[in-house]
Protein backbone atom coordinates (compact mmCIF):
# COMPACT_ATOMS: atom_id res chain seq x y z
CA UNK A 1 0.00 0.00 0.00
CA UNK A 2 2.75 2.71 0.15
CA UNK A 3 3.72 2.39 -2.65
CA UNK A 4 0.31 3.34 -4.18
CA UNK A 5 0.03 6.47 -1.27
CA UNK A 6 3.47 7.41 -2.81
CA UNK A 7 2.06 7.30 -6.48
CA UNK A 8 -1.05 9.43 -5.40
CA UNK A 9 1.05 11.86 -3.65
CA UNK A 10 2.53 12.34 -6.40
CA UNK A 11 -0.03 12.83 -8.55
CA UNK A 12 -0.89 15.56 -6.17
CA UNK A 13 2.06 17.31 -6.62
CA UNK A 14 2.26 16.82 -10.23
CA UNK A 15 -1.33 18.82 -10.83
CA UNK A 16 -0.90 21.32 -7.58
CA UNK A 17 2.25 22.08 -10.13
CA UNK A 18 0.96 22.47 -12.72
CA UNK A 19 -1.86 24.82 -11.31
CA UNK A 20 0.92 27.16 -10.09
CA UNK A 21 2.82 27.54 -13.14
CA UNK A 22 -0.50 28.07 -15.57
CA UNK A 23 -1.51 30.70 -12.53
CA UNK A 24 1.37 32.43 -12.75
CA UNK A 25 2.33 31.90 -16.47
CA UNK A 26 -0.90 33.76 -17.52
CA UNK A 27 -0.75 36.17 -14.82
CA UNK A 28 2.97 37.62 -15.80
CA UNK A 29 2.16 37.32 -19.43
CA UNK A 30 -1.11 37.89 -20.02
CA UNK A 31 -1.41 39.83 -17.67
CA UNK A 32 -4.72 38.14 -15.77
CA UNK A 33 -5.63 38.43 -12.12
CA UNK A 34 -4.74 35.57 -9.96
CA UNK A 35 -8.36 34.43 -10.66
CA UNK A 36 -8.42 34.11 -13.69
CA UNK A 37 -5.49 32.93 -14.27
CA UNK A 38 -6.06 29.91 -11.59
CA UNK A 39 -9.72 29.23 -13.74
CA UNK A 40 -7.84 29.56 -17.17
CA UNK A 41 -5.23 26.99 -16.09
CA UNK A 42 -8.02 24.81 -14.86
CA UNK A 43 -9.97 25.11 -18.10
CA UNK A 44 -6.58 24.34 -19.61
CA UNK A 45 -5.69 21.10 -18.26
CA UNK A 46 -8.91 19.86 -17.76
CA UNK A 47 -9.17 20.28 -21.53
CA UNK A 48 -13.13 21.08 -20.94
CA UNK A 49 -12.78 24.57 -23.75
CA UNK A 50 -14.53 27.12 -22.39
CA UNK A 51 -13.66 30.74 -24.27
CA UNK A 52 -10.60 32.49 -22.85
CA UNK A 53 -11.25 35.10 -19.89
CA UNK A 54 -9.17 37.83 -22.50
CA UNK A 55 -7.60 37.54 -25.39
CA UNK A 56 -4.40 36.40 -25.94
CA UNK A 57 -1.72 37.80 -27.44
CA UNK A 58 1.18 35.45 -29.47
CA UNK A 59 3.11 34.87 -25.93
CA UNK A 60 0.13 33.88 -24.31
CA UNK A 61 -0.96 31.54 -26.87
CA UNK A 62 2.37 30.15 -27.07
CA UNK A 63 2.72 29.34 -23.16
CA UNK A 64 -0.84 27.51 -23.07
CA UNK A 65 0.31 25.14 -25.70
CA UNK A 66 2.77 23.88 -23.35
CA UNK A 67 0.54 24.00 -20.75
CA UNK A 68 -2.18 22.21 -22.35
CA UNK A 69 0.89 19.61 -23.47
CA UNK A 70 2.27 18.81 -20.30
CA UNK A 71 -1.44 19.74 -18.50
CA UNK A 72 -3.09 16.62 -20.35
CA UNK A 73 -0.15 14.52 -19.73
CA UNK A 74 -0.46 14.63 -16.11
CA UNK A 75 -4.08 14.24 -16.16
CA UNK A 76 -3.71 10.98 -18.31
CA UNK A 77 -0.71 9.96 -16.01
CA UNK A 78 -3.25 10.87 -13.29
CA UNK A 79 -5.90 8.61 -14.45
CA UNK A 80 -3.66 5.90 -15.42
CA UNK A 81 -2.20 5.60 -11.71
CA UNK A 82 -5.88 5.71 -10.10
CA UNK A 83 -7.21 2.80 -12.42
CA UNK A 84 -3.93 0.99 -11.87
CA UNK A 85 -3.51 1.31 -8.07
CA UNK A 86 -7.77 0.17 -8.15
CA UNK A 87 -7.21 -2.93 -9.97
CA UNK A 88 -3.87 -3.79 -8.52
CA UNK A 89 -5.60 -3.54 -4.96
CA UNK A 90 -8.39 -5.70 -6.48
CA UNK A 91 -6.62 -8.21 -7.85
CA UNK A 92 -4.25 -8.50 -4.81
CA UNK A 93 -7.31 -9.25 -2.26
CA UNK A 94 -8.14 -11.64 -5.08
CA UNK A 95 -5.29 -13.37 -5.21
CA UNK A 96 -4.54 -13.32 -1.29
CA UNK A 97 -8.06 -15.04 -0.92
CA UNK A 98 -7.17 -17.61 -3.82
CA UNK A 99 -3.67 -18.23 -1.89
CA UNK A 100 -5.43 -18.76 1.49
CA UNK A 101 -8.26 -21.33 -0.09
CA UNK A 102 -5.43 -23.34 -1.74
CA UNK A 103 -3.38 -23.01 1.70
CA UNK A 104 -6.84 -24.56 3.55
CA UNK A 105 -7.58 -27.29 0.87
CA UNK A 106 -4.25 -28.85 1.44
CA UNK A 107 -4.70 -28.91 5.23
CA UNK A 108 -4.91 -32.17 7.00
CA UNK A 109 -4.90 -32.64 11.09
CA UNK A 110 -5.07 -28.75 11.22
CA UNK A 111 -6.92 -27.06 14.30
CA UNK A 112 -9.29 -24.22 13.41
CA UNK A 113 -9.24 -21.11 15.33
CA UNK A 114 -12.49 -19.14 15.65
CA UNK A 115 -12.08 -15.31 16.65
CA UNK A 116 -8.42 -13.61 16.73
CA UNK A 117 -9.52 -11.18 19.73
CA UNK A 118 -7.10 -10.66 21.98
CA UNK A 119 -7.60 -14.54 24.00
CA UNK A 120 -7.74 -15.85 19.99
CA UNK A 121 -4.31 -14.05 19.53
CA UNK A 122 -2.64 -15.52 22.35
CA UNK A 123 -3.74 -18.95 21.13
CA UNK A 124 -2.52 -18.18 18.08
CA UNK A 125 0.68 -17.23 19.18
CA UNK A 126 0.66 -20.94 20.64
CA UNK A 127 0.07 -22.57 17.80
CA UNK A 128 2.27 -20.93 15.74
CA UNK A 129 5.61 -21.45 18.03
CA UNK A 130 4.44 -25.14 18.58
CA UNK A 131 4.49 -25.11 14.54
CA UNK A 132 1.04 -27.14 13.71
CA UNK A 133 -0.96 -26.06 10.91
CA UNK A 134 -4.29 -24.12 11.46
CA UNK A 135 -7.10 -22.06 9.66
CA UNK A 136 -7.94 -18.44 11.76
CA UNK A 137 -11.55 -17.02 10.96
CA UNK A 138 -12.58 -14.09 11.95
CA UNK A 139 -15.77 -11.82 11.34
CA UNK A 140 -13.67 -8.75 11.08
CA UNK A 141 -11.60 -7.85 8.39
CA UNK A 142 -8.96 -5.69 9.66
CA UNK A 143 -8.26 -8.45 12.20
CA UNK A 144 -8.06 -11.11 9.45
CA UNK A 145 -5.75 -8.55 7.45
CA UNK A 146 -3.48 -8.59 10.84
CA UNK A 147 -3.17 -11.80 10.80
CA UNK A 148 -2.34 -12.38 7.20
CA UNK A 149 0.33 -9.98 7.67
CA UNK A 150 2.18 -12.47 10.12
CA UNK A 151 1.81 -15.63 7.99
CA UNK A 152 -1.49 -17.01 8.90
CA UNK A 153 -3.89 -18.75 7.23
CA UNK A 154 -6.95 -16.50 7.61
CA UNK A 155 -10.06 -15.53 6.06
CA UNK A 156 -13.36 -12.90 6.91
CA UNK A 157 -16.20 -15.10 7.95
CA UNK A 158 -18.85 -16.02 10.32
CA UNK A 159 -17.73 -19.20 12.16
CA UNK A 160 -21.35 -19.72 13.48
CA UNK A 161 -22.12 -21.16 9.84
CA UNK A 162 -21.74 -24.15 8.71
CA UNK A 163 -20.47 -23.50 5.54
CA UNK A 164 -17.55 -21.64 6.62
CA UNK A 165 -16.43 -24.16 9.14
CA UNK A 166 -16.75 -26.43 6.05
CA UNK A 167 -14.70 -24.31 4.00
CA UNK A 168 -11.88 -24.37 6.97
CA UNK A 169 -11.68 -27.74 6.49
CA UNK A 170 -13.34 -29.03 9.50
CA UNK A 171 -14.40 -32.31 8.25
CA UNK A 172 -10.06 -33.11 7.95
CA UNK A 173 -9.45 -31.20 11.01
CA UNK A 174 -7.59 -32.18 14.11
CA UNK A 175 -9.06 -29.71 16.67
CA UNK A 176 -11.05 -26.36 16.92
CA UNK A 177 -10.93 -23.61 19.32
CA UNK A 178 -13.72 -21.15 19.84
CA UNK A 179 -12.77 -18.20 21.14
CA UNK A 180 -15.37 -15.38 20.05
CA UNK A 181 -16.47 -13.04 21.80
CA UNK A 182 -19.80 -14.47 23.23
CA UNK A 183 -20.76 -17.64 25.15
CA UNK A 184 -23.50 -17.68 22.65
CA UNK A 185 -21.24 -17.58 19.60
CA UNK A 186 -18.90 -19.84 21.13
CA UNK A 187 -21.63 -22.39 21.80
CA UNK A 188 -23.15 -22.52 18.36
CA UNK A 189 -19.58 -23.03 17.14
CA UNK A 190 -19.59 -25.99 19.38
CA UNK A 191 -22.77 -27.53 18.27
CA UNK A 192 -21.84 -26.91 14.39
CA UNK A 193 -18.45 -28.39 14.46
CA UNK A 194 -19.41 -31.10 16.71
CA UNK A 195 -22.14 -32.21 14.53
CA UNK A 196 -19.64 -31.91 11.26
CA UNK A 197 -16.79 -33.76 12.52
CA UNK A 198 -17.69 -35.97 15.78
CA UNK A 199 -13.92 -36.71 16.67
CA UNK A 200 -13.09 -33.23 16.74
CA UNK A 201 -11.15 -32.30 19.60
CA UNK A 202 -12.93 -28.76 21.08
CA UNK A 203 -11.87 -25.75 23.00
CA UNK A 204 -13.69 -22.97 24.24
CA UNK A 205 -13.84 -20.07 26.39
CA UNK A 206 -16.93 -18.87 28.07
CA UNK A 207 -17.06 -15.04 30.04
CA UNK A 208 -19.83 -16.64 32.55
CA UNK A 209 -19.55 -19.33 34.82
CA UNK A 210 -23.34 -20.65 34.08
CA UNK A 211 -22.06 -21.35 30.46
CA UNK A 212 -19.57 -23.67 31.25
CA UNK A 213 -21.38 -27.03 31.84
CA UNK A 214 -23.56 -25.69 28.67
CA UNK A 215 -20.76 -25.61 26.91
CA UNK A 216 -19.36 -29.15 27.95
CA UNK A 217 -22.86 -30.67 27.44
CA UNK A 218 -22.47 -29.37 23.68
CA UNK A 219 -19.20 -31.35 23.41
CA UNK A 220 -16.39 -28.91 24.38
CA UNK A 221 -13.40 -31.06 25.80
CA UNK A 222 -11.97 -28.09 27.56
CA UNK A 223 -13.16 -24.97 29.17
CA UNK A 224 -11.58 -22.10 29.96
CA UNK A 225 -12.47 -18.80 31.96
CA UNK A 226 -9.64 -16.08 31.09
CA UNK A 227 -11.01 -14.11 33.89
CA UNK A 228 -11.35 -16.61 36.53
CA UNK A 229 -8.08 -17.78 35.46
CA UNK A 230 -6.23 -14.26 35.55
CA UNK A 231 -7.70 -13.84 39.17
CA UNK A 232 -6.23 -17.45 40.16
CA UNK A 233 -2.88 -16.37 38.97
CA UNK A 234 -3.34 -13.30 40.44
CA UNK A 235 -3.65 -15.22 44.19
CA UNK A 236 -0.84 -17.74 43.23
CA UNK A 237 1.35 -14.86 42.71
CA UNK A 238 1.06 -14.09 46.25
CA UNK A 239 -0.08 -17.06 47.90
CA UNK A 240 2.69 -19.39 46.58
CA UNK A 241 5.51 -17.14 44.39
CA UNK A 242 7.73 -19.75 44.33
CA UNK A 243 5.67 -22.45 42.91
CA UNK A 244 4.11 -20.02 40.27
CA UNK A 245 7.51 -18.45 39.43
CA UNK A 246 8.50 -21.91 38.56
CA UNK A 247 5.29 -23.01 36.72
CA UNK A 248 5.12 -19.72 34.90
CA UNK A 249 8.37 -19.91 33.56
CA UNK A 250 7.92 -23.87 32.46
CA UNK A 251 5.01 -22.23 30.72
CA UNK A 252 6.78 -19.52 28.69
CA UNK A 253 10.12 -21.01 28.46
CA UNK A 254 9.79 -21.31 24.71
CA UNK A 255 8.26 -18.28 24.34
CA UNK A 256 11.66 -16.88 25.97
CA UNK A 257 13.98 -18.64 23.45
CA UNK A 258 14.58 -21.09 25.74
CA UNK A 259 14.66 -24.70 24.46
CA UNK A 260 13.37 -26.25 27.25
CA UNK A 261 9.40 -26.96 28.18
CA UNK A 262 6.61 -29.43 29.04
CA UNK A 263 4.99 -31.70 26.09
CA UNK A 264 2.77 -34.53 25.75
CA UNK A 265 3.76 -37.99 24.34
CA UNK A 266 0.97 -40.57 23.47
CA UNK A 267 1.98 -44.13 23.12
CA UNK A 268 0.76 -46.07 20.59
CA UNK A 269 -0.30 -49.40 19.97
CA UNK A 270 2.97 -51.41 19.18
CA UNK A 271 5.53 -48.49 20.20
CA UNK A 272 8.75 -49.71 21.86
CA UNK A 273 7.28 -47.92 25.24
CA UNK A 274 4.27 -50.32 25.36
CA UNK A 275 3.89 -52.57 28.33
CA UNK A 276 7.12 -51.78 29.85
CA UNK A 277 7.75 -49.79 32.86
CA UNK A 278 9.66 -46.41 33.56
CA UNK A 279 12.64 -48.38 35.03
CA UNK A 280 12.86 -50.78 32.25
CA UNK A 281 12.65 -47.22 29.95
CA UNK A 282 15.26 -45.28 31.46
CA UNK A 283 13.91 -42.03 29.82
CA UNK A 284 15.39 -39.87 31.88
CA UNK A 285 19.01 -41.44 31.70
CA UNK A 286 19.04 -41.99 28.26
CA UNK A 287 17.31 -39.06 26.76
CA UNK A 288 17.20 -36.49 29.08
CA UNK A 289 13.67 -36.01 29.94
CA UNK A 290 11.45 -36.16 32.73
CA UNK A 291 8.04 -38.11 32.80
CA UNK A 292 5.86 -35.44 35.30
CA UNK A 293 2.30 -37.68 34.83
CA UNK A 294 0.78 -40.39 32.94
CA UNK A 295 -2.64 -39.76 31.92
CA UNK A 296 -3.79 -42.84 31.37
CA UNK A 297 -5.81 -44.21 28.96
CA UNK A 298 -8.66 -44.20 31.41
CA UNK A 299 -8.43 -40.92 31.94
CA UNK A 300 -6.64 -41.09 35.25
CA UNK A 301 -3.80 -38.87 35.87
CA UNK A 302 -1.14 -40.18 37.60
CA UNK A 303 1.42 -37.73 39.01
CA UNK A 304 4.81 -38.30 39.76
CA UNK A 305 4.77 -41.95 38.63
CA UNK A 306 7.15 -44.63 40.43
CA UNK A 307 9.75 -45.97 38.46
CA UNK A 308 7.77 -49.28 38.48
CA UNK A 309 4.80 -47.57 36.81
CA UNK A 310 4.11 -49.36 33.42
CA UNK A 311 3.34 -47.34 30.29
CA UNK A 312 0.48 -49.03 28.16
CA UNK A 313 -1.11 -48.40 24.72
CA UNK A 314 -3.50 -45.23 24.92
CA UNK A 315 -1.38 -43.20 27.82
CA UNK A 316 0.06 -40.07 27.48
CA UNK A 317 3.85 -39.31 29.20
CA UNK A 318 3.61 -35.79 30.61
CA UNK A 319 7.50 -34.59 30.12
CA UNK A 320 9.40 -32.06 30.56
CA UNK A 321 13.12 -31.10 28.84
CA UNK A 322 14.71 -29.99 25.97
CA UNK A 323 12.58 -29.72 22.63
CA UNK A 324 15.48 -32.11 21.04
CA UNK A 325 15.43 -34.71 23.73
CA UNK A 326 11.47 -34.83 23.46
CA UNK A 327 11.71 -34.96 19.81
CA UNK A 328 14.22 -38.00 20.64
CA UNK A 329 11.24 -39.58 22.88
CA UNK A 330 8.62 -39.09 20.41
CA UNK A 331 10.96 -41.21 17.94
CA UNK A 332 11.51 -43.91 20.10
CA UNK A 333 7.98 -44.10 20.65
CA UNK A 334 6.84 -44.42 16.61
CA UNK A 335 9.83 -46.30 16.81
CA UNK A 336 12.17 -44.40 14.49
CA UNK A 337 15.10 -44.92 16.94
Amino acid sequence: MDHIYRRLLTIVYLLAATLAIGTLGFHYISDYSFFDALYMSVITITTVGYFEVHALDRAGRTFNIFLLLFGVGVMFYAIGVITHSVLATQFSDLLAKRRTRKMINQLKDHYILCGYGRVGRGAAAELQRTGVPFVVIDRNEERVERAIKIGLAAFNADSTQDDTLVEAGIKRAKGLIAALSTDADNLFVILSAKSLNPSLKLSARVAEETSESKMRRAGADAVFMPYSITGYRLAQSILRPHVFEFLDITASMSSMGMSVGMEQVEVSSGSRLDGKSLLDLQIRRDIGVIVLAIRRASGLMQFNPPADATVASGDHLIVMGASGDVQKLEKMVAGEA
